[in-house]
């Protein structure tokens, strides 16, 4: 047998050695994910930069879905969910919620008859402490396949080459899908009328360990009325804002939650592919929002509705955009933090 020539203080410094190693390895990770050692490598900082109009960004505020309002309510579990996670905010109950509708603009005095993509953001907090958050938009599937694709379309999108946004489609087809929906989906008048998906798949984690690949989506209890957009253009830039503030001063407006489950075989990394509709459904429960806050100073403004932010029982899938968003949303948070001077009619900004 061969004996190790090591010395006992050898031993005593080899976690230390390893503590270095492991802390080495998880800083050249974080460095390559931001980009630090791959100059053509996507990054948030592009990614956040490409988003900005032509006149630069809109200090102090978020650098997409830059226009919104903040609401509170609640998510009332019917105790369905549990059989597909084991997560707290699926135990039959009632929790608080924070959230915010939204434009998918960059734009916060963006006229609303002029934004195609409505969106909303929530946190619901179990009394653990454990969050879930999720930014949704009202439209069926995302422009495209992936966040290099996204940023190519938004660089394609502020080109003054006249062909850009033609080569942008020859490169990546599935814009054609979304296009589709941008121009023949009907609008409504109401935040209240929309329904609201996640479009990223998710892994919900059972109690047993098993991992059951969904995505969810926010169903109205309003019935959605189609309105022309030349007339919704005469009702004003914030008419958006307005209507919900009233409807909900009026009563309380509600969403099922619906948790779509994939089949093997569906595309879980592409929120680009839309499901089967015949996929099994589970109602988790309702979406309640009580009040209407304004977004100045209000509850939802600090607040980044970071998509990786979730609960024990479930988990980020194979989809790339989760964790790309969350770098990106992190920067931006970051940016308009430190703008806070600038973000108007507020007395403390956006703070951190």
């Amino acid at each position: 047998m061969v004996q190790s020539s090591a010395s006992p203080k050898s031993f005593r410094l080899g976690p230390v050695v390893i503590i270095a190693v492991v802390v080495g390895v998880a800083a050249i990770a974080f460095a390559y994910t931001a980009g630090w050692l791959s100059p053509h490598r996507l990054t948030p900082k592009k990614v956040v930069a490409a988003l900005a109009p032509p006149g630069g960004p809109a200090l102090g505020h978020r650098r997409n879905h830059a226009k919104g309002i903040c609401f509170t309510g609640t998510f009332e579990a019917n105790g369905d969910g549990s059989a597909l996670s084991k997560a707290p905010v699926f135990v039959r109950g009632q929790y608080p919620v924070v959230g915010r509708f939204n434009l998918g603009t960059a734009d916060p005095n963006a006229a609303d008859a002029m934004v195609r993509v409505r969106g909303i953001g929530i946190r619901i907090t179990t009394p653990d402490g454990q969050e879930w958050r999720s930014a949704m938009i009202d439209a069926p599937i995302f422009p495209v396949s992936t966040p290099q694709g996204f940023y190519e379309l938004l660089t394609a999108s502020a080109s003054k080459d006249p062909d850009a946004m033609k080569k942008f489609i020859a490169a990546h087809p599935e814009f054609i899908t979304f296009l589709g929906w941008a121009k023949s989906a009907p609008w409504t008048g109401s935040y209240a009328e929309e329904r609201y998906n996640s479009l990223d798949s998710f892994l919900f984690v059972d109690g047993s360990g098993a991992k059951h690949p969904i995505r969810w989506s926010l169903v109205p209890a309003a019935q959605p009325v189609s309105v022309p957009p030349d007339e919704l253009t005469k009702r004003g830039p914030d008419f958006l804002e307005q209507e919900i503030t009233q409807r909900v001063a009026a009563s309380p407006q509600r969403w099922s939650v619906i948790v779509t489950v994939a089949n093997p075989g569906d595309p879980t990394a592409d929120p680009n592919k839309a499901w089967p509709a015949d996929r099994r459904t589970v109602e988790v429960g309702t979406l309640t929002v009580q009040q209407i806050e304004p977004e100045r100073d209000g509850p939802c403004l600090n607040i980044n509705f970071d998509p990786t932010v979730l609960p024990s029982g479930i988990t980020t899938s194979d989809d790339p955009f989760p964790a790309a968003r969350s770098a990106a949303y992190s920067r931006s948070y970051n940016s308009r933090t430190a703008e806070a001077s600038y973000y108007p009619g507020t007395t403390t900004g956006a703070k951190q």
